[in-house]
């Protein structure tokens, strides 16, 4: 038995000082408005049932008509723009408190998280920027991620599209919200809609961000709630129906976009470093979607300063260009694949055909004594026991070979409890070279994450047969099954999708506890997120030739 405490890695304090420096002086530059577009203001646009919304317009100066690109959120379109001061502009306070690993630059128009119009319209596109109903200076009382949400957007984006100075070809594109705002309106088939970029966007809110794995999250969510409520104005009170509506019942699963139902052609960023909010759902965006032609887009740096830097600039220029212009551009790979050795270590970036990869070789590793983690499975019962809330188990396997992890990840497990009840389990996948920790770029600008995350509640464990695979498990999260005390009961866990190379003699650790893996501490911890923990008690993990524990990797085979 190899006892661990996941929450304790080196280099916290070196961290936690740079975090100290972020927050001082963030890292952003923004520059002055362009004097060669024309912003209007607060323009009305009147919904299917009366209900005004208001946009912010910007246009390029000269002949158009142009092609449009329309964002929509419940942030305030006017209120995370730039505040300029005696010292120069000044960003939204978002950009100190979440950390930004390299620099970012935009200008002094742009929205969080939303496209600069002051770039979009030098390159002769008019940006829409909305206030969905109840936020903002829009009218009416909102409901976040509902179908009226989506009706709303769709009738912004054929408002764009009628416009004198439109084209009549509308695009969407932005980040978070701005993101899942996109999925309703192209699942309608508003008729002026041809391409969406929804660069990270949570396809489900309950398995996404709320409850992923049936563990409540207590961190940013309730921050969110509480932004929300004070903000906007809102038909539903996040905070209670969440208390109301603990499992994925009908009033979740009205909240879920019919992706599906997508046709248009979208660019997806499918990014590795989101895996507590949005990895998984634009995973699942850029699997299911009906479109033709989709492409997912995925990184493992920083989320806003990969959405504005120049190369996914011109990539979505270059989506957009084709789609909304008819240019002669050639369509983008239907994945544009990064491999990481480290946080800041790019292997290789290369194009491939599909996710998962089809020539994946979904290779288990077999749990065991004295913490090993070996391609043989365990020949004799064997179990490891550890106190939920003070500490987790580790098991480690030495790759002998240069070997690349590609894609989504599994672990099957036998677990029991002293007192019965439930066990929240959390579990990772570590890197370690030269007997050292390998941290990857997270969520929230979290500098300290790991390979890969997941999250189960063992009373939440009846799995969706329709939707589960043996390397992606899917749960209903509809029935709790309470465990007896000491019953043995199977759990299996999705780890979300990353991409990762080991050098030959590197490690991969699996750990497993039942608290969050990250302190909580703001300087050092994964803030805002946190995960409800388990209850006080001991958990045992058991294998053995009739209870298989493994972890299922992805194995991509390397060119001899």
């Amino acid at each position: 038995m190899t006892l661990d405490r996941p929450w304790r890695r080196p280099g916290a304090l070196a961290y936690a000082r740079a975090r100290v420096r972020s927050i001082l002086r963030p890292p952003v530059t923004v520059t002055a408005p362009s004097r060669a577009m024309i912003k209007e203001t607060d323009v009305p646009v009147e919904m299917r049932d009366g209900i005004r919304l208001r946009v912010n317009v910007y246009k390029p100066r000269g002949g158009g008509p142009f092609p449009v690109l329309v964002c929509a959120h419940p942030y305030g379109k006017d209120a995370s723009l730039p505040r300029r001061t005696r010292r120069g502009w000044r960003p939204d306070p978002q950009y100190r408190i979440m950390r930004q690993p390299v620099p970012v630059s935009f200008s002094a128009e742009t929205g969080w998280e939303g496209p600069d119009p002051c770039w979009w319209t030098e390159q002769g596109y008019v940006v829409v920027n909305a206030d969905l109903r109840g936020a903002g200076h829009s009218e009416g009382t909102g409901s976040l991620m509902s179908r009226q949400e989506g009706e709303d957007v769709y009738d912004l984006v054929e408002w764009a599209g009628a416009q004198p100075w439109s084209t009549g070809r509308v695009g969407m594109i932005g980040v978070s919200y701005l993101a899942m705002s996109q999925y309703r309106a192209a699942a309608m088939h508003a008729p002026s809609l041809r391409a969406i970029c929804p660069w990270e966007g949570f396809t489900d809110a309950y398995r996404d961000f709320f409850t992923p794995g049936g563990v409540v999250e207590r961190g940013f969510s309730r921050v969110w709630e509480t932004v929300m409520r004070h903000t906007d104005r809102l038909a539903d009170d996040l905070a209670s129906e969440r208390r109301r509506h603990p499992l994925r019942d009908a009033w979740w699963e009205a909240r879920v976009p019919e992706i599906a139902d997508i046709e248009v052609p979208m660019l997806v960023c499918t990014s590795f470093s989101d895996g507590n909010l949005h990895s998984r759902g634009s995973f699942r965006a850029f699997e299911r979607a009906a479109s033709v032609e989709r492409t997912a887009w995925t990184h493992r740096g920083g989320k806003w300063a990969t959405f504005y830097s120049d190369e996914a600039r011109a990539v979505q220029r270059a989506f957009f260009d084709r789609h909304l212009r008819g240019a002669d551009v050639p369509p983008p790979p239907r994945v544009r694949l990064e491999v990481r050795e480290s946080a800041d270590v790019v292997a290789e970036t290369r194009d491939e055909r599909e996710w998962p990869l089809a020539r994946t070789e979904w290779t288990p590793l077999h749990l065991g004594d004295a913490g090993s983690l070996t391609a043989a499975a365990a020949a004799a019962a064997g179990s490891a026991r550890f106190r939920t809330r003070r500490e987790g188990l580790s098991f480690a396997h030495v790759l002998d070979a240069d070997t690349e992890l590609t894609g989504p990840m599994a672990l099957d497990l036998w677990v029991s409890t002293d007192t019965g009840g439930d066990v929240s389990l959390f579990v990772g996948v570590e890197k370690w070279s030269a007997g050292r920790w390998v941290p990857f770029e997270g969520s929230y600008g979290y500098g300290r994450d790991r390979i890969a995350l997941g999250w189960q509640r063992a009373a939440l464990r009846e799995l969706d047969a329709a939707q589960s695979t043996p390397y992606a498990p899917v749960h209903t999260l509809r029935r709790e099954e309470p465990l007896g005390p000491g019953e043995i009961v199977p759990v299996r866990i999705a780890l979300g999708p990353s991409s990762t190379l080991f050098r030959a003699g590197d490690t991969l650790r699996l750990v497993i506890a039942g608290r969050p893996l990250a302190p909580r501490n703001p300087l050092t911890g994964h803030f805002p997120a946190w995960y409800a923990p388990s209850p006080r008690g001991v958990c045992t993990v058991h294998w053995g030739p009739d209870r298989a524990a493994r972890l299922i990797v992805p194995v991509i085979p390397r060119p001899s």
